[in-house]
């Protein structure tokens, strides 16, 4: 047996792993990094990057087609060589992965340990059949992997996920997708602007983990002009038929199809990697789902010496919070006992199909509803939305109704990465609307119709408590 004595054990080299391990490092730890799988993190190898290179592809021979209506001819005829888009994500893709590639290499001898690593008690690790690592404290970011219902593998090897659409060397003509969350959503508007005919199912009616049904409304109608979408789907029959996935399932209209596929694309979420690690060694309390129980403000495990980080700690799937938290979690880490309190930013996310969709700040479902106003702004005949021909979508901002404080965001528009980020930044320097409103907003731009909604939702304050709102400029009138 090979013994390895650390101060920290990093498990996981992602996003959240590489930023514990750093932190930890700074921190004067001798800490050691463990990687079982393919190094190069989620977001650079199958998740963030590979999926924007894929929609930038798509969305530039939308945008082209869409020019015929502004008067400028031929475009119709540009046609996408899905062999090609593909390779150029591939190619693009790897320009990320190296980048993270290349940070691993430069680690000093017997830093990065390669294999899977289980735990034989809180602090001990095994790997493998010769390799025991003995650490003052270990943080797991194993991250996450794409899940699969189990009635969805009777299509065999006509099944994929996200993490194997990249690897396709081209697309076929037809694709079913199993999903109406962000990765479905963006992958799937994606194919369909590629020319790919996409059938998607989803389940109860959710679409971009929007909760607030209006906004989720828009965003379904917006999405549902460009390929099939039915967000609560009843599916009757699954099946593999002559080598070709075949679904009989009755449309939002009533009627019984039957529809055969060349693939499905099961982009159903992703669930985190927990299991090879035998967590019922580690002295640690775990959920209903056998996830680790954790306190966010310092990411550690009840009050034990194990800490964890990004996706498989199930609660902030999102690139930045994963940094955030393994930077956290391996200052703490290195630390401890002496582990530190931090307030965490305000949670923000965005799906980047189109209309884009923004969700910032409190969930919608825990917002203390009569004493919150709900400032709205429909972008349908937003002027600079119009002009860019993208006006569809509707933002609703929320406020405390007594202070009218900002509260949270839900919305799907134009620019909506740009408004999120506005949004988010006011949330966490604790504005109220009047505060946001005295703020610079040019025109014509989208950010107008963030004041649309942010003066909504003032005035609905006002109302509530009878009073009379100050004097602001005058919106522009278009």
């Amino acid at each position: 047996m090979n013994p390895i004595k650390v101060d920290v054990a990093v498990i996981g080299a992602g996003t959240a792993g590489m930023a514990a391990f750093r932190a930890a490092r700074l921190a004067g730890a001798n800490a050691v990094l463990i990687e079982g799988g393919e190094p190069g993190t989620t977001c650079a190898r199958v998740g963030c990057m590979p999926s924007k290179l894929l929609l930038a592809a798509a969305n530039g021979l939308h945008d082209a087609h869409s020019l015929a209506a502004r008067g400028i001819e031929g475009t119709h005829a540009l046609e996408a060589d899905r062999a090609r888009v593909l390779d150029y994500v591939r190619r693009e893709r790897d320009h990320f992965v190296k980048g993270v590639l290349d940070e691993i290499k430069a680690l000093p001898d017997g830093m990065l340990l390669r294999g899977k690593a289980r735990f034989e008690a809180p602090t001990r690790l095994r790997m493998g059949d010769d390799t025991r690592v003995e650490a003052k404290s270990v943080v797991i970011a194993t991250g996450a992997a794409p899940s699969v219902p189990d009635e969805l593998k009777v299509f065999g090897d006509k099944l994929i996920t996200s993490d194997d659409l990249f690897e396709l060397r081209t697309l076929p003509k037809r694709i079913a997708v199993f999903g109406a969350g962000p990765i479905a959503l963006e992958l799937g508007q994606a194919l369909a602007r590629l020319g790919i005919e996409i059938f998607m199912f989803g389940k109860g009616g959710s679409a971009g983990a929007i909760m607030d049904k209006p906004v989720r409304d828009a965003l379904i109608a917006a999405l549902a002009d460009e390929f099939y979408f039915d967000p609560d789907a009843k599916i009757d029959g699954m099946s593999l038929e002559g080598g070709q996935p075949t679904l009989r399932f009755t449309s939002p209209d009533g009627v019984a199809r039957v529809e055969r596929f060349d693939l499905v694309l099961a982009a159903t979420g992703r669930a985190p990697n927990l299991k090879p690690l035998a967590l019922e060694n580690a002295g640690i309390e775990l959920n209903e789902k056998g996830a680790p129980l954790f306190d966010e403000t310092t990411m550690q495990c009840g009050d034990s010496a194990i800490f964890i980080a990004g996706d498989c700690d199930g609660a902030r799937p999102w690139l930045h919070d994963a940094a955030d938290e393994g930077k956290l979690a391996g200052d703490n880490a290195a630390r401890f006992p002496d582990v530190q309190r931090i307030e965490r930013k305000v949670p923000f996310s965005i799906v980047f199909c189109e209309p884009q969709v923004a969700i910032v700040g409190a969930s919608y479902d825990d917002l203390d509803k009569p004493m919150t106003v709900t400032g709205e702004a429909s972008f349908e005949n937003q002027g600079r939305s119009r002009v860019m021909r993208q006006n569809r979508g509707l933002l609703h901002v929320y406020a405390d109704a007594k202070t009218g404080k900002l509260r949270g965001a839900q919305g799907c528009g134009p620019a909506m990465e740009h408004l999120g980020h506005l949004l988010a930044w006011a949330l966490q320097l604790e504005l109220t609307l009047d505060e946001a409103l005295k703020l610079p907003f040019y025109h014509p731009v989208v950010e107008e119709g963030l004041r649309t909604a942010l003066k909504d939702a003032d005035r609905k304050c006002y109302e509530e408590r009878s009073e009379t709102p100050p004097a602001l400029p005058s919106a522009a009138g278009c």
